[in-house]
């Protein structure tokens, strides 16, 4: 059990590199020096400022008693809500960018799909001076106005995914597009741990700091350094990866992805790429993804814009063949009742994508002294539309605590 690809970004039998010839070069740059330019003692330095200094690292490590109680558990939120600009994206986005000025880029190129990764691009395009574009898909636009505003304001071009489902695979699609047009002075910023290797390990290494304060957090907090159990919603998988990294090895420690099942697995509108997924390639790399009998890719559908991706990160689709890791879908409803759920009781609103980890809490057995963290990874500003179309079929009864 590894937490990190072979040499050619295979974890077990995904992974891969299948690009065009025309982005070999962007690629092969990339691979060659992206191990070298993160263990830099210049990097580390910068990056781990940038974290704490403007990011807003480490992020609480928070205890929701009330929620604990209700649960049956001690149920710990790890905050990444509260990093900047909402969400744990910015993770990421911070290394990235610092790779990319490295290699002399001072274009970024990016794909959002709730408007996340596209804020905390723009957010640090604007902080480091870069050109900022961001496609976005038409149906993402519509329901995540918030965050699209925020994009531009930072200076972020947004230009709409007409294609295809105008969701967020329609959206990469658009950038890798762009990018193989752009491939001298641009980089191409993947805020998942999707795409051609080597994107998958290094987006999953930036959001590794999640699990490693974990650690730290619970060593301080609880005595110990492994919980029962760590949960994540799971879309191209960025966020649970950083979650599950530093308890891969750990097999006393389980890791449960969630994912979305939409109207309902068992459905065409669904987002559950494992659950409902077969091997094939999407968007460089060989990993589970919806596709028919013919091989084409199929539609995914969520409440949750950033979860609505018809495939998952390499590093999930090897976790769940080797059951290190085991993986629930939680659908349209059952993730809304949990949003509500937290809300009253703790005062925190959280993103759709962050609700479908709660709700696999009410799917799950514990016991009383079991610790339990879920991985809250974004604030539900952007949702505010939707809880508000929701909201008196969604209201929980008066919640009891004893």
């Amino acid at each position: 059990m590894t937490n990190h690809p072979d040499s050619r970004g295979y974890y077990g039998s995904y992974g891969g590199a299948y690009v065009p010839e025309m982005l070999y070069a962007n690629i092969h740059e990339l691979q060659q020096n992206y191990l070298n330019i993160i263990g830099s003692e210049d990097f580390r330095k910068e990056f781990n400022e940038l974290l704490t200094s403007y990011v807003g690292r480490p992020t609480p490590l928070y205890l929701a008693r009330n929620l604990s109680l209700v649960k049956g558990a001690r149920i710990y939120l790890k905050r990444e809500d509260l990093c900047h600009t909402g969400a744990h994206k910015l993770n990421n986005v911070v290394g990235q960018m610092l790779i990319a000025k490295r290699l002399g880029k001072n274009h970024i190129v990016a794909e959002t799909g709730a408007g996340q990764h596209g804020v905390a691009a723009a957010t640090m395009c604007a902080l480091m001076k870069l050109k900022c574009t961001v496609f976005m898909g038409v149906k993402d636009i519509e329901r995540q106005q918030p965050n699209v505003l925020r994009m531009k304001m930072l200076g972020a071009t947004v230009i709409p995914a007409t294609t295809g489902s105008q969701t967020l695979k329609d959206a990469t699609n658009e950038a890798i597009r762009f990018w193989i047009d752009n491939p001298h002075n641009t980089h191409y910023l993947i805020g998942s741990t999707i795409g051609p290797h080597p994107y998958p390990d290094m987006v999953a290494r930036f959001q590794s700091v999640i699990s490693s304060e974990i650690r730290t957090q619970l060593l301080e907090q609880e005595g110990v350094e492994k919980p029962s159990c760590v949960i994540a919603c799971v879309g191209g998988g960025s966020n649970a990866a950083g979650a599950f990294y530093h308890f891969i090895q750990d097999k006393e420690v389980e890791l449960v992805g969630v994912e979305a099942a939409g109207e309902g697995v068992n459905t065409f509108k669904t987002a559950a790429t494992i659950s409902k997924g077969s091997e094939g390639i999407i968007h460089g790399c060989k990993t589970l993804l919806l596709q028919n009998d013919d091989g084409q890719i199929l539609e995914a559908h969520s409440l949750s814009a950033g979860l609505d991706y018809p495939g998952v990160g390499p590093l999930h689709a090897y976790l769940n063949k080797t059951k290190r890791a085991r993986y629930l879908a939680v659908t349209n409803e059952q993730a809304l009742n949990a949003s509500f759920e937290l809300a009253q009781a703790e005062g925190i609103i959280p993103a759709l994508e962050s609700a479908h980890a709660l709700a696999a809490l009410s799917m799950l057995s514990f016991k009383p002294n079991d610790i339990v963290v879920v991985n809250l990874s974004g604030r539900g500003d952007k949702d505010m539309e939707t809880y508000s179309e929701n909201y008196r079929k969604h209201t929980p009864n008066s919640l009891t605590y004893e």
